[in-house]
């Protein structure tokens, strides 16, 4: 059962132990407040102030495992104090791994930082958990998706309008590329995991995903520089730096161009065009 109290002084022990700076917010000049304000927290977890001032209360009904997931995403808690968090909420703890989406707090930190470079956080499986502002400038928000689609790989080979923003002459390795990857993983995790419901999945409804599937590649990697063809800056060419969380299986990856090239230029005007409109 909820432990409404319990409840209710963490969050507040919680919240006023964080400054802004520690969640990617500018502090101000006339901030009074110790920590964070609860309609910085609510912003933070995506839900209005009334519902959670009223849970620091001990007041409305239970809250939804999904609420308590947002609220411990925003609070940038640790995956302890998460579960510690579901408990006294009254839920059963998601799993850890790799199927939890659970973002640790050191890659949040340092995701909240990159607001001058396209950045992002993604599974396994290619689903974007989290995206810097430039980076849903340069792809487009691409932690909309549900189901299925939430992968990349999945998109790729079922969602004609996912491979507009690369070059087409990537399109071939990139194929091979996500199929290998998926076999990977599904050699990792086993045939009950969701990287194999994935793959049933795409055998069911992609002719290409079949053939390259029967290659049985594997050990296929992005190449370092990866070209985007955007849909109003043109081509870009962007290293990527990827940053793993082992324990998650999550990875930070970031976007960067050589100074002093074309592309680096255009990595200038992202924030100024907003994300693309793809068809």
């Amino acid at each position: 059962m909820i432990d409404r109290s319990g409840l209710a002084e963490f969050l507040r022990r919680r919240r006023e132990s964080l400054q802004p700076e520690d969640v990617g917010l500018a502090r101000g000049r006339r901030r009074r407040t110790s920590g964070l304000r609860r309609e910085e927290v609510a912003a933070l977890c995506h839900m209005s102030t009334d519902y959670y001032a009223r849970i620091e209360r001990e007041r409305g009904p239970q809250p939804s495992e999904q609420m308590i997931a947002s609220i411990a995403q925003g609070l940038h808690l640790s995956l302890d104090e998460r579960d510690h968090l579901f408990r006294l909420a009254g839920h059963r703890p998601p799993a850890r791994g790799a199927a939890g989406e659970h973002i640790s707090p050191g890659l949040l930190r340092v995701l909240d930082r990159l607001d001058d470079t396209p950045a992002e956080i993604s599974t396994e499986l290619g689903e974007t958990l989290r995206q810097s502002p430039l980076g849903v400038a340069l792809t487009g928000d691409t932690t909309r998706f549900t189901g299925p689609a939430r992968s990349s790989g999945y998109r790729w080979f079922t969602d004609p309008s996912s491979r507009q923003l690369h070059a087409p002459e990537d399109h071939a390795f990139l194929s091979r590329m996500y199929a290998a990857g998926l076999r990977e993983i599904v050699t990792l995790r086993g045939r009950e995991s969701r990287a194999a419901q994935l793959a049933d999945l795409l055998l069911g409804r992609s002719e290409e995903f079949r053939r390259i599937w029967e290659d049985h590649e594997v050990g296929i990697r992005p190449h370092e520089v990866k070209r985007y063809i955007h849909p109003e800056l043109g081509r870009l060419e962007l290293t990527c730096q990827r940053l793993v969380d082992p324990g998650q299986s999550h990875s930070l990856m970031v976007y960067t161009a050589v100074p002093g090239t074309e592309s680096y230029e255009k990595l200038q005007l992202l924030s100024v065009i907003g994300a693309p409109s793809l068809r």
